[in-house]
């Protein structure tokens, strides 16, 4: 029999359809992940070594590494969503018409100077420094007095959003709050003045009582699938610790969080053929930093289905999987 669960933490109803669920084996992706020739430079990719004066700006903001042999790069998008603005923010209004110029900053973080790696495949101690710069651009962007939010995300392959090969994320600061982000603030706000907790603190206590849906537990952080998932395999990564942002978070609260992300990912490769994925870091605008109501996570969403017309249309996710099934069948997955 088919179930609506409902998404603890913004209230919204998912169908998790077991009458066409398949098994998780059923949705790796159909292709050899030993076979993949990629060769670790590429001549013709701006992110490669000696390519840097490729992109159309050549500022960087970032950089680990010396400037004859770099681990890590943090410039401007070459094609980016936002600008940083010439004259503070304008916000005009013109009967129910608003709006305002396109201020902000995005920024790419070439993530090493290898063409064929990944989050996966990547050593641990890059993937530490990975972390660590998301931290360390996201204090630099919020001392702009226009940013109200920034976004560290990933694009993993084409179907989530990536054009290039070469191992990169982003970081998006934006001039408000975005409606995603206001929501979950609002429900969280909510249940703590209703029950005295942080609804997150919650969510991950409920989750660990049960173990059922956990894929990765360590000392201060823990994988699992949502109990509502939107679709198959996606996980949060929750730090146990209450922190509303990751600058709050320790240098061995990053390294362990790397040590996990990286777990989890390599779990994705290997058990489902290096599927492609989204992951987001989810946290506090910069007005509500230290609030005791909020919990920053990483969301982590593999693109093995498609969103139709019912999405659209309801704004309701039909998960062709079981959340139980995903988390046991991840577990067992050897990295």
């Amino acid at each position: 029999m088919p179930q609506l669960r409902q998404n603890f933490v913004l209230k919204e109803w998912v169908i998790i359809a077991t009458e066409r669920a398949k098994r998780p084996e059923d949705l790796k992706e159909d292709k050899n992940i030993l076979e993949q020739n990629l060769q670790s430079h590429d001549a013709n990719c701006p992110f490669c070594p000696g390519n840097e004066k490729s992109t159309e700006n050549t500022e960087e903001f970032y950089r680990l590494g010396t400037s004859n042999k770099w681990k890590l790069r943090v410039i401007p998008n070459k094609f980016p969503a936002l600008l940083p603005p010439e004259n503070g923010i304008d916000l005009n209004t013109n009967g129910y018409f608003r709006w305002m110029d396109g201020i902000g900053n995005h920024e790419v973080v070439v993530e090493s100077p290898r063409h064929d790696l990944n989050m996966a495949t990547m050593d641990l101690p890059d993937v530490i420094d990975v972390m660590k710069t998301y931290q360390v651009r996201q204090k630099m962007l919020f001392d702009n007095p226009y940013v109200e939010s920034v976004i560290p995300f990933r694009n993993h392959g084409t179907r989530a959003g990536a054009s290039l090969i070469h191992p990169h994320s982003q970081i998006i600061a934006l001039p408000i709050i975005p409606k995603d982000i206001m929501e979950r603030m609002n429900e969280s706000i909510r249940y703590q003045e209703e029950h005295r907790e942080c609804i997150f603190c919650r969510v991950l206590k409920s989750e660990l009582d049960t173990g059922e849906r956990v894929v990765i537990d360590s000392p201060n952080f823990t994988v699992f699938v949502p109990y509502a998932a939107y679709s198959p395999f996606a996980m949060w990564l929750f730090p146990k610790k209450h922190a509303s942002s990751i600058l709050q978070a320790t240098e061995e609260d990053l390294r362990e969080a790397a040590t996990v992300l990286r777990q989890a990912l390599r779990k994705l490769y290997y058990g489902l053929n290096d599927p492609d994925y989204n992951y987001i870091i989810r946290g506090s605008p910069k007005g509500y930093l230290y609030s005791s109501f909020f919990h920053w996570y990483i969301t982590i969403v593999p693109r093995l289905t498609r969103t139709a017309g019912f999405e659209l249309g309801s704004g309701m996710f039909i998960n062709p999987s079981i959340p139980e099934e995903n988390a046991e069948y991840l577990r067992k997955v050897q990295e």
